[in-house]
């Protein structure tokens, strides 16, 4: 939503919105000349805002159905879309490269807009997340003709897409809530494949056991971190914080590409974003610079504190897979930490859906502390808590802890690599426990 804020500001139009709370993306967007309100009333929309002949209202599903605002809005008649129709319809005349898949999509989308961007070709990108190159989640460039988007499953809202290449990163289910089932949701990415046009390319993980319905022209390429395909990495080499490899495509080999945020799980991601920027024409010794200089997303596997006492990565991992991913590479970087994990399960559905996976996942850390459930969207279900997770859990220490008591508890694991995991609203606390790490430093 951010991201489409700051387009429309930037092509001269007033714009207000309103969020939950407070956080460090609202407060830039304030200080953007966005106006924000947190008050979910009719009476604290703006006048400006309450001519229906000249405003837009664009909602995100995120939103509650029985929002005072948004129905206050329905009543009176005004235009209203959702952020995908609007998304869909301001890309539409650009060459769309796409990114969808339950993983990997936010990094993968922000690595390709890197490579493009500072190369000679150059991009427009809508993002998931805030690039750390550029401290936003749009870029502008009038000059080109590609738009980096970041193609969201969620409430079938990719299907508003018109991709000239896209990448499925991954397909395990999620919102079942949306799908009704792995098959539905399977269904749901066929369909977006199929939206790729003439002359287009879909590059698919290799492994994903995916065969939808091309549009005639399409070129069907796939990809891997670690086997071969169409475009893959080989020669990987991890140690002393640095990750190197060769990056192989149909007809060349790039040899020594250094990852910039050198996480695991982002080999088969930087593999994707330079397959299709490779496609765009970026020239090897671009990809070469880029992927370097690539310095990650925020709230993606950011490592906030490093010190003698303690380690801090952030992670916006909240399904099963991710969280794997994510332990994973705390290990493959700490080997001899302890590893202390601090979950904040997203939403009630996806809890009762995949109880037993998260507790398995989870099972992998020395230390797990439980948040409550954030229910962004949804309403509670009888029996679904972080209870349910936790008792299930088999890692040697856990327990379940309120927001206001996490920071004192989290003093207590010097030595430790702490890692705090999920997609709610679990961001708002990390700055603090950062800055109490810090000055807990002996």
């Amino acid at each position: 939503m951010s991201a489409l804020a700051r387009y429309f500001k930037s092509r001269g139009f007033h714009v207000a919105g309103y969020d939950r709370t407070t956080s460090v993306l609202s407060k830039d967007l304030e200080n953007e000349g966005i106006y924000v309100t947190y008050d979910d009333a009719q009476t604290a929309i703006p006048d400006t805002y309450l001519d229906k002949l000249h405003t837009l209202v664009v909602y995100t599903p995120a939103i509650h159905s029985e929002h005072p605002q948004l129905s206050w809005f329905r009543q009176q008649g005004f235009s209203i879309e959702k952020r995908a129709e609007v998304l869909g319809r301001v890309t539409q005349q650009l060459r769309s490269l796409c990114v969808a898949g339950t993983h990997g999509k936010t990094t993968t989308s922000t690595i390709l807009a890197h490579l493009l961007y500072q190369s000679e070709i150059g991009c427009n990108a809508f993002l998931g997340g805030i690039s750390n190159n550029y401290d936003t989640n749009l870029l502008l460039n009038k000059e080109s003709n590609l738009v980096v988007i970041e193609a969201d499953e969620y409430d079938r809202s990719f299907h508003h897409l018109t991709p000239y290449m896209a990448v499925v990163t991954s397909i395990d289910p999620d919102h079942l809530d949306v799908y009704g089932d792995a098959t539905g949701y399977m269904e749901g990415f066929a369909h977006f494949a199929g939206l790729v046009h003439h002359g287009g390319v879909l590059l698919v993980h290799e492994g994903i056991n995916f065969h939808p319905t091309l549009q005639k022209g399409v070129r069907y390429c796939t990809y891997s971190g670690n086997k071969v395909a169409d475009f893959y990495a080989d020669n990987i080499k991890i140690g002393d914080g640095r990750i190197t490899f060769d990056f192989h495509t149909p007809t060349e080999i790039i040899s020594d590409m250094r990852l910039g945020a050198p996480v695991k799980i982002n080999i088969d991601n930087s593999v994707a974003a330079m397959a299709i920027a490779w496609l765009n024409g970026v020239t090897s010794n671009e990809l070469r610079l880029g992927l370097s200089s690539y310095s990650g997303v925020y709230r993606r596997f950011n490592t906030l504190v490093r010190t003698n006492d303690y380690v801090l990565i952030d992670d916006y991992a909240h399904h099963p897979t991710e969280l794997h991913a994510s332990i994973d590479s705390v290990r493959a970087l700490y080997p001899s930490k302890r590893i202390v994990g601090v979950f904040q399960p997203h939403l009630y559905t996806r809890t009762r859906d995949f109880a037993k996976d998260f507790a398995r996942e989870l099972s992998c850390l020395d230390s797990l502390i439980m948040l409550p459930i954030y229910p962004a969207r949804e309403q509670p279900i009888d029996g679904v808590n972080s209870e349910l997770i936790l008792s299930q859990c088999t890692c040697p220490e856990k327990r379940i802890c309120q927001k206001k008591d996490l920071i004192p508890l989290l003093l207590e694991q010097r030595g430790s690599v702490i890692l705090t995991l999920g997609a709610g609203d679990i961001d708002r606390l990390v700055p603090q426990i950062a800055e109490a790490l810090r000055k807990n430093e002996s």
